[in-house]
């Protein structure tokens, strides 16, 4: 505390250390100027003037971007990568789990309509429904013991999508684009594609939550194959780009003035930030999401289909310095088999098993298997018990499986994961997580991980507190790890 009296003089600078001050600050605008464009810096400084550059993790990491393979409704764990012999075993009478507790009235155990089998050196056992991707199994890292919270699918899925079953948070690509920037400044940092529209809990999925908008998802529905109708308003009508220029900049200093009379909201920052990335996507995005591009043998090993050419502009954007892509099945509970499971699990695995298995080669062969973390799983898995008959649920069929938190299966490939390995397990008859059990918290702290973050020190100040990912949860399994 200061106890001598005010003296006018103090208030004041000399002509020399205005001079000092004014020729170092701008060596220093145009030092952070030339980093930023330049080298990617890290910085406090860098990050204020472009809030998607490129920003360094706390740690060396393992992976440098991600793609997240979602199959939304919940896959049957056991009748993909999770064999249960026993079931066949009790197929049609009931099982001795006296503690079998399902979210709707269940019955006898139901076999696997699927036949498995051991894949690659590590003699990983992979359903039937899969197994082109199943070619691949040195390289997966399947963890059987996954759990979650709740069997509904919305708590679920913003549990998955955002560590929170309720609370509006910040999506796992919105933390990674705030925490990693992006590597392409005229492409979004996070793209998600759901096929047909909004999936369930909608954009809640991709959401930026308290984080700055322009964290957010960008949506695209990949079933429209025109530019125009993929990406709206990509291609400029009325006005040519130096036009718009012009005129973006006039919307910019009115923006800007109206933002500082409000105190900076976040809302406003999200909006001026996503008219700056629509104008950039003009000049890139015609290209990222044109798979026609693709030579005709790669276009042939993906295979025909909606998931095929999903998975292809996936690798496009991810080559181009998209930090994390997420893929959807689509817009409904497409897994979400309560009734007439033999025939739907194969129909969609047929979907994207070929396509999988192309994006694992096609990386790999590219070199960026070994950077690029892929994903695969929904937000729980399905009961191995069969559902009985329930209003709306399945049509009065006893041929499905309930939806089941307790025990499911997800896989990892590339990207520092321990590849040839299963991780795991839940009983004998599929139901409940019982060796090494992980918690979707858990799991997220290993995927900070592998981008090189401690999950309990990567935090966002909000609402007077340090918010995390993990929130007050979650511990890194290190043998998911390679």
């Amino acid at each position: 505390m200061n106890h001598h009296r005010p003296r006018p003089e103090d208030s004041f600078l000399t002509r020399r250390q205005m001079l000092q001050r004014c020729g170092m600050g701008f060596g220093a605008m145009a030092l952070g100027n030339l980093l930023t464009h330049t080298l990617g810096a890290s910085s406090a400084l860098a990050a204020s003037i472009n809030p998607l550059a490129v920003k360094a993790p706390q740690f060396a990491p393992k992976a440098k971007r991600i793609i997240h393979l979602f199959m939304n409704g919940g896959p049957s764990q056991v009748d993909t990568f999770d064999p249960k012999p026993k079931l066949a075993e009790y197929a049609g009478k009931p099982l001795p789990m006296p503690n079998l507790k399902t979210e709707r009235k269940t019955g006898a155990a139901m076999a696997s309509p699927y036949k498995f089998k051991k894949y690659g050196q590590s003699g990983t056992e992979i359903s039937e429904i899969f197994e082109k991707t199943a070619q691949h199994a040195d390289e997966l890292c399947v963890i059987r013991s996954m759990n979650a919270d709740v069997p509904n699918h919305e708590p679920s899925l913003l549990l998955m999508n955002c560590g929170d079953a309720r609370q509006i948070r910040p999506s796992v690509g919105s933390w990674i684009t705030y925490g990693l920037g992006t590597e392409n400044q005229n492409l979004p940092g996070f793209v998600v594609m759901c096929p047909g529209g909004y999936p369930i809990q909608e954009s809640q999925n991709w959401q930026a939550g308290f984080l700055p908008g322009v964290y957010a998802g960008t949506y695209i529905d990949p079933e429209k194959q025109e530019l125009n109708k993929l990406i709206e308003h990509v291609e400029p009508k009325y006005a040519s780009q130096a036009e718009q220029r012009r005129q973006l900049d006039l919307l910019m200093k009115l923006n800007r003035a109206h933002e500082e009379r409000r105190n900076r909201e976040a809302q406003l920052e999200s909006r001026i930030q996503s008219f700056e990335l629509a104008y950039r996507m003009q000049m890139e995005a015609s290209d990222a999401f044109d798979t026609s591009r693709e030579p005709k043998h790669i276009q042939e090993m993906y295979g025909p289909g909606i998931h095929a050419r999903q998975l292809m502009m996936a690798r496009r954007l991810l080559e181009r310095g998209v930090r994390y892509v997420q893929c959807w099945s689509g817009a409904g509970q497409p897994w979400d088999n309560h009734d007439d499971l033999e025939v739907n699990h194969r129909k969609l695995a047929q979907g994207w098993d070929q396509p999988i298995a192309a994006l694992l080669t096609d990386l790999k062969q590219r070199g960026m298997l070994e950077d690029t973390l892929v994903i695969w799983g929904g937000e729980f898995g399905r009961t191995p018990v069969v559902e009985m008959p329930t209003a709306g649920a399945n049509a009065g069929k006893i041929n499905g499986r309930d939806h089941n938190h307790y025990g499911f299966s997800m896989w990892l490939a590339g990207g520092g994961a321990r590849g040839g390995y299963v991780h795991g397990a839940t009983d004998e008859f599929g139901f409940k997580a019982e060796e090494k059990p992980v918690h979707v918290h858990d799991l997220h702290a290993t995927i900070l991980a592998l981008l090189g973050f401690n999950h309990e020190q990567f935090t966002y100040r909000y609402a007077g507190r340090d918010f995390r990912l993990t929130d007050v949860h979650g511990a890194v399994v290190r043998e998911l790890m390679a």
